[in-house]
């Protein structure tokens, strides 16, 4: 590892502690640190009703940002290396409204005379899955024609606007119930988890960063082009077919259990790179696991309004961080290159 990166390296573990901890002592209930780290030891506290509120709330919300973070950074950078573009990501070239559009469809359905279907965890999972890699293989089919990465994401942001103007009608057609209860699935939320649905997260996450552990080296060679990666002897189809799959099914698998939530698979990738000076994806894919996590910690603990009572959607937040993100590309465009 390169001298320059042992330092970030070094510190990067104990952030993410120190997040975690801060998500869980932080909320509209105080609970004194003291008694928070007694709770995670296995004490009883004075006030049991701390250890519910720790291990029943906090902890499962804990363990959501740590996973959504970490799923949305990984599913960005397969995304960004792909495209080989600093400024794609799944909300930008509509993946994650392609997600919407399926679970609006599963959602508010039956007013567009569609057969009902069970709105359960894994049947919402599935269909944003399905929404989210239809529009990822679609943009990547019509970026095979175009080659150019401006149009490609210009042609991204229309189908996201297509795909989002089709919710819209579903919204307008359908009934008030129903309006409301994706209405407050878009805003983004991280706390309504349980423990089964945070381990089908966990494994969906460790399925994909081991399937593009194993693809690094082809991710790698993708970045000088697709002719160098062949020449190298590496099958671009195959290495296409394994970025899109872990893509999907991250941004899929999030976008189902918290909402679509913008901006972190743009930001986390890009400030990673120039924090680490690196592009080996070996050294990237652990990289942005950690920060995408410790980002919607910090993000999560700046929407609780610690002291009070009120909530702010995550979108909220994470939007002041991903708009400076983009700022940054668009200002680093002649020195970064993807």
């Amino acid at each position: 590892m390169k001298q320059s990166a042992i330092k970030p390296w070094f510190f990067l573990p104990f952030i993410l502690i120190f997040s975690f901890l801060l998500n869980l002592y932080l909320g509209s209930v105080r609970i004194p640190f003291s008694d928070l780290t007694g709770i995670l030891l296995g004490k009883i506290p004075e006030n049991r009703v701390w250890s519910d509120i720790i291990w029943q709330f906090r902890m499962t919300k804990a363990l959501t940002c740590v996973l959504a973070g970490a799923s949305l950074s990984l599913a960005g950078l397969a995304m960004q290396t792909l495209f080989r573009n600093a400024l794609a990501g799944p909300d930008v070239l509509g993946i994650s409204s392609g997600a919407s559009l399926a679970v609006s469809l599963i959602i508010m359905g039956q007013s567009a005379w569609l057969p009902a279907i069970a709105t359960g965890p894994w049947t919402i999972a599935g269909a944003a899955s399905l929404g989210a890699s239809a529009i990822l293989v679609l943009v990547f089919a019509i970026s095979r024609q175009l080659r150019d990465n401006n149009s490609l994401l210009i042609v991204g942001l229309m189908i996201g606007a297509t795909v989002t103007s089709l919710v819209s009608v579903l919204q307008y057609i359908s009934n008030a119930d129903d309006q409301q209860v994706y209405l407050i699935w878009t805003f983004g939320s991280l706390g309504g988890l349980s423990y089964p649905e945070i381990g089908i997260l966990g494994l969906i996450l460790i399925a994909a960063a081991v399937v593009l552990v194993i693809t690094a080296k082809s991710m790698n060679a993708w970045l000088l082009g697709e002719n160098y990666a062949t020449s190298l002897g590496i099958d671009p189809g195959s290495a296409r077919l394994y970025m899109i799959t872990a893509a999907c099914i991250l941004t899929g698998a999030v976008t189902a259990f918290c909402g679509p939530i913008a901006f972190v698979g743009l930001a986390v990738p890009h400030f990673s790179r120039i924090i680490f000076k690196t592009h080996e994806h070996l050294t990237l894919i652990p990289v942005v696991v950690v920060n995408g996590a410790i980002l919607l910690l910090l993000c999560d603990v700046a929407a609780q309004l610690p002291g009070t009572s009120y909530v702010l959607p995550i979108n909220a937040i994470t939007a002041l961080v991903g708009a400076p993100a983009v700022i940054s590309i668009i200002m680093r465009a002649r020195q970064v290159s993807i």
